[in-house]
């Protein structure tokens, strides 16, 4: 059964969202039933390929028209959130930065079913060491951690094809409704928002799955029978 996720590598709560849906994950006992696809999802397009001389906290400020200590509480929030969830969040060093390239990295990634490795290190690459994440060779670094050569990068940010899937996960969420990530839809029926509690996760799997499994039986029924021998060589 399949999980799609829609995501956008420079939002706090996908990280978080990601580690908790992990966690329900590790407690499914069908979770080897569970295929992920990860999809692409801007939150801010119009973000320059890279910000200069603005931190984290200050272009939260500026976007939102509120004070740089308004910025700074809001974040300390998340910052709380993702450390409950085992992650270190470093905003004082995040590079504020448009994230296309990161998801035609993502997309190509995807295609050798690397999907979730550069989603892994993209997502600790902004929050937690502060890379920046529209740079071309840091990009290519990142792709060579996970397998990918440094012609795979470098076609995942020349080829429009890559621009086009990145373009088309867009369009399908905001076909089927999403407006905010992480967007977690299983198996095309039911939809988690936002960076809900794993046991939320674990709940939408469950009930997901019985149907998934009930739809698509592995028991088939016999319609008619003939000769045959059975597993034990049995010949009748």
């Amino acid at each position: 059964m399949k999980v799609e996720i829609w995501s956008d590598v420079m939002c706090p709560f996908c990280y978080i969202g990601k580690r908790h849906f992990e966690a329900a994950l590790g407690n499914f006992e069908h979770k080897n039933a569970i295929e992920i696809e990860w999809k692409s999802f801007l939150l801010d397009p119009d973000i320059p390929e890279s910000v200069e001389n603005k931190n984290v906290y200050e272009y939260l400020a500026e976007r939102k028209g509120i004070s740089v200590q308004q910025s700074e509480q809001m974040h300390e929030r998340v910052i709380e959130m993702a450390k409950n969830a085992g992650l270190d969040y470093n905003f004082d060093i995040a590079v504020v930065a448009n994230s296309f390239k990161a998801h035609r990295l993502i997309q190509k990634a995807k295609s050798k079913g690397l999907g979730d490795a550069a989603e892994e290190l993209l997502f600790k690459s902004y929050f937690t060491e502060g890379k920046n994440i529209s740079d071309t060779a840091t990009l290519v670094e990142l792709g060579k951690q996970i397998g990918l050569t440094e012609k795979d990068v470098n076609e995942a940010l020349s080829n429009q094809d890559f621009q086009f899937l990145v373009n088309k996960d867009i369009e399908e969420a905001r076909a089927i409704g999403v407006s905010g990530v992480p967007f977690f839809v299983f198996d095309r029926k039911y939809a988690v928002s936002g960076a809900q509690p794993a046991e939320s996760f674990l709940g939408a799997l469950t009930q997901s799955v019985n149907e998934w499994k009930q739809a698509n039986p592995t028991k088939l029924q016999n319609l008619s029978e003939g000769d045959s021998c059975d597993v034990n060589g049995n010949c009748d």
